[in-house]
């Protein structure tokens, strides 16, 4: 692939250091393609052509059902030989489902979860170790040495608001900015244990606070939940209390913010935070024990070539981990973007996210009001 002067390597310097039916059994056939032909009274055996062998692929992903349907018809339009199921899940689901499914893996592929829940998987013995074709093209930084996962695209985690509801000059400009009485009932957070979004940005404010000293945290995390006037069930959920003004702020990812601004004309925009955003590295993984490894390998591709990449840049505003891609060929909304990260050992943080959101859930949650 050609490589430009101007590679996104070079423009995200700095950035972070660091319907499906479960009764599978059916799908256990293995999907490498096999052989497929007859034994013949000489006792030999032809084997079918792979490519008209039917291949099955299972993916549990974290990604927007509509957008899931596109690219995996682009993939079907490639690759007609797999059938393809999949079931959209929280991060935090999928990896508490893999993770009960570890004795027989149900799924394939897991397309969409932080880079705190594959670590954690990979960690667990969860994820198949593979090196794709593109392994050269992702940074270390977004990627697992040993290839049990690979960062997708890179997600900021910013400040979201309705400017209907909320004026921009009058919307917090940073995170402490958000402990302010003055915000008080007008934010509402997505409800965090099911949301890897959620876990991270969380995780993120205790960090920042010092990862030594979790307490800080708390504290911080206390008086935001004082200004918080529900947790939503789910984005959707989010997305309907925000638009109807029962809420004006909350914290959510860049890329969700501009889908919903400019595909769905919802009254939504955000602020990138004064003293930086924790930049999620949103990636993939193969299951470990995956019965149907070898068409997961042929998605694993399709997801990270070059087009793939561009068109979901431009139609869901993905920015590509890929370093080979020159700045000059994404779209336009893109190049103008310049993303602040904190500072984060982000291994140091998925080691201590379990332990820190079962604290916030179990002492925090609900009681910063009382």
């Amino acid at each position: 692939m050609k490589k430009s002067k101007g590679r996104v390597s070079r423009w995200m310097k700095g950035i972070a250091t660091g319907t499906l039916v479960l009764a599978l059994a059916a799908c256990s056939s293995g999907g490498g393609g096999g052989t497929g032909g007859e034994t013949g009274k000489s006792g030999g055996s032809t084997p079918a052509p792979e490519a008209s062998a039917e291949q099955k692929l299972v993916i549990y992903t974290g990604r927007d059902k509509n957008m899931a349907e596109e690219v995996i018809k682009s993939f079907n339009a490639k690759h007609p030989e797999v059938k393809v199921d999949f079931m959209t899940l929280g991060a935090q689901e999928i990896l508490e489902r893999v993770r009960a499914e570890k004795a027989n893996p149900q799924a394939d592929f897991w397309w969409g979860g932080t880079q705190s829940a594959l670590m954690t998987a990979a960690d667990e013995g969860l994820l198949e170790e593979h090196k794709p074709s593109f392994d050269s093209a992702v940074p270390a930084l977004y990627k697992d040495e040993k290839g049990r996962w690979y960062g997708e695209m890179l997600l900021p985690e910013v400040i979201m608001y309705n400017p209907q509801m909320i004026p921009k000059e009058e919307a917090p400009k940073d995170w402490d900015e958000l402990l302010d009485p003055k915000y008080k009932d007008k934010i509402v957070i997505r409800g965090v244990l099911k949301s890897g979004t959620m876990r991270t940005i969380y995780s993120s404010m205790i960090y920042r606070q010092g990862p030594d000293t979790p307490e800080k945290g708390y504290e911080w995390l206390m008086k935001l939940d004082a200004n918080t006037k529900e947790y939503a069930t789910d984005p959707t959920n989010l997305y309907l209390k925000m638009a109807r003004q029962e809420a004006g702020i909350s914290l959510w990812n860049l890329q969700d913010i501009m889908l919903q601004k400019e595909t769905k004309n919802q009254p939504f925009d955000y602020i990138y935070p004064k003293s930086g955003a924790p930049i999620l590295v949103d990636g993939v993984a193969m299951v470990k024990g995956a019965k149907n490894s070898e068409a997961a390998k042929k998605f694993y591709e399709f997801l990270f070539e070059e087009k793939t990449r561009l068109d979901l840049a431009e139609k869901y505003f993905q920015i590509p981990t890929r370093e080979d891609i020159s700045k000059e060929s994404l779209p336009s909304w893109m190049k103008d973007i310049e993303l602040k990260p904190l500072d984060i050992d982000w291994k140091l943080m998925a080691e201590k996210e379990k332990e820190w959101m079962q604290y916030w859930d179990e002492n925090v949650k609900g009681k910063g009001k009382k």
